[in-house]
């Protein structure tokens, strides 16, 4: 089993940036990829971007393509979302999983953990 625990949200003006880190416990040996979901009030939780644990492989939706940036650290056993040029759109919970499989889609799958709300004001 895999512990996942977002953190780094907050409150943030229109143009500005936000790092946040998902950090994982337990038996992250298993673990294939990483990725960044987030869900807006009253919408379904959408796709953001995920990395291929080995490989260090990243994949991004369209709309973040050059203003979100994730990483990992293995080290660490912890995942980062460099978020910059936020937009009042940007706003919601962003939550932490693991993929299922490595590759270019990510399936979700395990725990989701508590998210960390992101809230930019336009």
């Amino acid at each position: 089993q895999v512990q996942l625990v977002a953190s780094g949200g907050g409150l943030v003006q229109a143009g500005g940036s936000l790092r946040l880190s998902c950090a994982a416990s337990g038996r992250t040996s298993s673990m294939n990829a990483m990725g960044w979901f987030r869900q807006a009030p009253g919408k379904e939780r959408e796709y953001v971007a995920h990395i291929n644990w080995r490989g260090g492989n990243t994949y991004y939706v369209d709309f973040v393509k050059g203003r979100f940036t994730i990483s990992r650290d293995n080290t660490k056993n912890t995942m980062y979302l460099q978020m910059n040029s936020l937009k009042a759109e940007d706003t919601g919970v962003y939550y932490c999983t693991r993929c299922i499989f490595p590759g270019s889609t990510c399936s979700p799958f395990g725990s989701w953990g508590q998210g960390t709300q992101v809230t930019v004001s336009s």
